[in-house]
């Protein structure tokens, strides 16, 4: 999944302050950080010390914003759902949900640089997962945390007369296609893009899940 976008600045209510910036930079800084660490020596090589050194913070920093080396990678993993969902917020109401949703998981996994370098960051880190148990938590956590925030998405896109188990099931089905996905292809050496390539697999999952629902026939 790939790092959320640069800071760009914006007006309005909702933007966040100077200091909330501050506050996912150093966040963001100290995930890129954890990520570099642990695809050299793997989560048991790398301390807390080790990753706020590199990060170039103090280790008091590093426990302000995370409890444990696991937990510092969260950052980075989370930005690809919020990537995604943020592509499919901008589908119009009405456009059908299977169209929107297709194009919104592709564009997400595809088509730019900065995609297939946190792609790849993401292949390291599920590999590692599958030795260390908190690594793991923290990956069903985002992807938890995703789907729960997909869910008023999808009922915009759905309209009022949707109901919200049809709702609540779709946002399911589409996070857990890109989730199964993404483990898939870091299990296996496939490419970044084209067949084989997350994007591909993610719609060809999102098609087995989501084809008898009513909300995309």
């Amino acid at each position: 999944m790939r790092s959320p976008r640069p800071y760009s600045p914006q007006s309005g209510p909702g933007t966040p302050s100077l200091t909330e910036r501050r506050k996912a930079a150093t966040q963001l800084d100290i995930a890129r950080a954890a990520c570099q660490l642990f695809a050299e020596h793997g989560p048991d090589g790398t301390t807390a010390e080790d990753i706020a050194h590199r990060a170039g913070v103090a280790l008091r920093t590093f426990y302000r914003y995370f409890r444990n080396k696991q937990e510092a990678v969260a950052p980075l993993l989370a930005g690809g759902g919020d990537a995604w969902r943020a592509l499919l917020a901008e589908e119009d109401p009405g456009t059908p949900l299977a169209e929107a949703l297709e194009r919104a998981v592709t564009r997400s996994l595809s088509d730019s640089k900065a995609v297939e370098e946190g792609l790849e960051v993401t292949r390291g880190l599920l590999r590692a997962a599958g030795s260390d148990e908190a690594l793991r938590a923290v990956w069903y956590r985002v992807n938890q945390d995703s789907e729960e925030r997909l869910v008023p998405v999808v009922a915009r896109l759905a309209g009022p007369e949707a109901d919200a188990m049809s709702v609540r099931l779709l946002a399911a089905a589409a996070t857990d296609a890109i989730r199964v996905s993404l483990e898939l292809w870091s299990a296996g050496d496939g490419p970044v893009s084209g067949p084989g390539s997350p994007a591909d697999l993610a719609v060809r999952a999102l098609r087995t899940l989501t084809s008898a629902m009513p909300l995309v026939r």
